[in-house]
């Protein structure tokens, strides 16, 4: 169904309003068969991709093939996406760039291994920005990917296509990563819940093996906190992280009191927007009234963090611009990348004996981190500096020097966890005056998922999230 600004999937089909947890039981009791719920997802996607611009390549013969025996695991037969910077074989991975000439893979890489382990039917791969620098889906001469909530506006990045179909409707669950919020950014743009893990915590990616300090975590988006959790249960069971506490399965909130530490403002020169500010104090208020323990607390870190991290990104963006054939197995054209990737990879030449100080500030901040939770459970926090933003404003097109001030600005807390390699979660629980989506963020000790989900699980009861197709009735 859509208006003028709204789009989703939803209707009485297989799928129906089912999270991945309800369809994966309709499916195991025999209610569907998973090759009806691949035959609905395909249906969806093939009814909204066209407004939202998600989709990149589609795999729907094998995926019909595969959902007529599909594998074991807790979601087995749902439908799913993974994003297009992940290879999967037989299908060609283009890392959101016109600079990528992308070749079929002869393999799948181990983290989807793990991901598909689950048991789900991959039905094709979803949008990013180019190399997953930016923080909307939009490119320099392609159309973006657009958010179902309100259409003029950023899915977030960068798993901006992974986020809009599962707000959509079309899937339950989709693949994301997360390399300086982007797992929570396009969660808290589309009004869903996503989590990054501990570094450690999943098979570690591809491109985090060729970095110096691993920032990227892969997970999910979806839009029930039950979900993500079963989800990491899921992946701990195939393959257990060696060095962390286990997760399990948490299944609900726990009665521990949480001592829980507020942050409004960033280390990045901006003040947080009004309409998040708001979110973040009445979640403050919320978690207040549940009998949690709210105290105002500064960052851990200070204003070097900034400079360390953007050097880093310059960094991989210069690595990309001129390794770019090594980087992703496929020929590479650097006169195709955008004024994002040519941006950060000048900015990198210009300083390039920074980058021994930037990797040791990185890994400063992982000692600073663990400190902060010292005496404390949790930290509050926006996941933005702002309300998402309409398409344009952070456009590659708008050229470098316009949009990336505010790119900074508006990414301002969600890095310090890739860096320091913590969980953090965003959870739907604010909305802008006009209906948007407003994530507000949640960052806890290395190794204490459990103690985010189980929070989450407390709040999602307390507030219930909001619903694209009840906003969508809503407004006609």
């Amino acid at each position: 169904m859509t208006d003028r600004t709204h789009v989703h999937a939803f209707t009485d089909d297989a799928l129906g309003e089912h999270d991945a947890t309800s369809l994966a039981a309709a499916i195991a009791a025999g209610e569907i068969s998973a090759r009806e719920a691949a035959d609905a997802a395909i249906a969806r996607a093939e009814k909204v991709n066209p407004a939202l611009n998600a989709i990149v390549v589609t795999d729907y013969d094998r995926a019909r093939t595969a959902s007529e025996r599909p594998a074991g695991g807790v979601f087995a037969g749902v439908p799913t996406f993974i994003k297009d910077n992940t290879d999967i074989a037989g299908l060609p991975t283009g890392h959101g760039s016109e600079a990528v000439h992308p070749k079929v893979k002869a393999t799948t890489e181990p983290y989807a291994e793990q991901y598909l382990a689950s048991g789900m039917t991959m039905l094709g791969k979803t949008t990013l920005p180019e190399f997953g620098f930016n923080a909307t889906t939009e490119f320099q001469h392609l159309p973006p990917t657009r958010n179902p909530w309100n259409t003029a506006y950023s899915a977030g990045a960068s798993s901006g296509g992974s986020a809009a179909l599962v707000a959509a409707g079309v899937v339950p669950i989709a693949h994301a990563n997360d390399g300086g919020g982007s797992i929570r950014i396009p969660a808290a743009a589309c009004g869903l819940v996503g989590l990054k893990l501990t570094r450690g915590r999943e098979v570690q990616s591809l491109q985090g093996k060729q970095m110096p300090v691993d920032i990227v975590s892969n997970n999910a988006v979806t839009r029930t906190v039950r979900d993500t959790a079963a989800f990491v249960a899921a992946i701990e069971q195939f393959r257990p992280a060696a060095k962390l506490p286990g997760v399990g399965k948490v299944e609900g909130p726990s009665e521990r009191r949480l001592r829980i530490g507020l942050i409004t403002d960033s280390i990045a020169g901006e003040p947080t927007d009004a309409e998040t500010k708001s979110a973040v104090d009445d979640t403050a208020a919320l978690l207040a009234s549940l009998g949690h323990d709210i105290r105002d607390i500064t960052i851990p870190t200070d204003q070097t963090f900034v400079r360390d991290f953007i050097h880093y990104w310059a960094l991989m963006a210069f690595s990309t611009q001129h390794f770019g054939g090594r980087v992703t197995g496929s020929p590479f054209d650097k006169s195709k990348t955008d004024s994002l990737t040519k941006g950060l990879a000048r900015q990198f030449i210009r300083r390039p004996w920074l980058t021994p100080l930037s990797i040791r500030g990185l890994k400063k901040s992982e000692r600073q981190y663990r400190e902060a939770f010292t005496d404390l459970d949790i930290v509050l926090s926006p996941v933005l500096g702002h309300t998402t933003p309409e398409l344009g404003y952070l456009s590659p097109a708008a050229g470098f020097d316009v949009m990336f001030p505010r790119l900074v600005n508006y990414v301002s807390f969600t890095p310090l966890n890739n860096a320091a390699g913590g969980p953090a979660m965003s959870l739907p629980l604010g909305r802008t005056a006009g209906g948007l989506p407003i994530g507000v963020h949640f960052s806890a000790a290395h190794g204490d998922e459990r103690t985010l989900l189980e929070l989450a699980f407390e709040l999602e009861a307390a507030r219930p999230f909001a619903r694209i197709q009840d906003q969508v009735q809503a407004t006609g």
